[in-house]
């Protein structure tokens, strides 16, 4: 028996979709790409500060103002003294010497650090007027004596002089003249040369004692100008001298 047209075109197609479907299931099924991952949390930002103080110079007994800022932050102190303060602020200090203060932010992304420096100028020195610099001038102020036909600093003189000198660097703007003197034995000239190197001699030890060269001017006098007149060696002794009288 013969099948119609219609009855085998419905078979084939009947297998066609059978093949389709056996085809279809040989091939694995791909599977969905991975979900992409959450991007890293951004690193903690690093602290900023900046520091000031004004004025930056002070004298003694006066006051600064200490003015900080800093972001990122949650810890800020100031040393020395002042301790913890606030991310951002301000305060007064009173130093007692010149001090160089350090400000310290920290925070989850690190620490940063300034500093701001305070002088303290020591007050000067009360002046003293000539008159009473003169007076106790005559009371501090020893001469330097010399042996005879010398110019050496013997251990009498340079005790003189050690004490010379502290009283003078008290006193840094003091002139001074430093005058040669002989007792009247030789000639004016040898005597003269010989005060000069006296005169001189006690300048260079006072200069090495921490006075000031030029506040020191040296003369000599040779015999010209006695303290004693007696022709004696007590006398003569007065008059060997590297005497010290301020400048006028």
């Amino acid at each position: 028996m013969t099948q119609s047209p219609r009855a085998l075109k419905q078979a084939l197609l009947v297998f066609s979709s059978a093949a389709l479907l056996v085809v279809a299931g040989c091939h694995k099924k791909t599977p969905p790409p991975p979900p992409t991952p959450p991007a890293p949390a951004p690193a903690p930002a690093k602290p900023t500060v900046s520091f000031s103080a004004d004025p930056s110079s002070i004298n003694k007994g006066q006051s600064a103002k200490l003015t900080w800022s800093s972001t990122d932050a949650n810890n800020v102190s100031i040393s020395p003294e002042v301790g913890a303060v606030t991310p951002q602020g301000s305060t007064t200090v009173t130093p007692s010497d010149s001090t160089t203060y350090t400000i310290t932010a920290s925070g989850p992304g690190g620490s940063a650090e300034a500093t701001a420096h305070v002088t303290v100028n020591a007050p000067p020195p009360p002046p003293v007027h000539e008159s009473t610099f003169n007076e106790l001038f005559a009371q501090e102020v020893k001469d330097a004596y010399f042996d005879y036909d010398k110019a050496d600093i013997r251990a009498d003189a340079q005790t003189a002089l050690q004490h010379d000198a502290d009283f003078l660097k008290k006193y840094p703007q003091a002139r001074i003249v430093i005058e040669g003197h002989c007792d009247e034995r030789g000639s004016t000239e040898y005597n003269l040369a010989l005060g000069d190197r006296r005169a001189n001699a006690v300048k260079q030890y006072l200069v090495n004692l921490g006075v000031p060269a030029a506040n020191i001017n040296t003369v000599s006098y040779g015999k010209e100008k006695p303290f004693c007149t007696e022709s004696n060696e007590s006398c003569w002794q007065q008059n060997r001298r590297g005497h010290l009288t301020p400048a006028q």
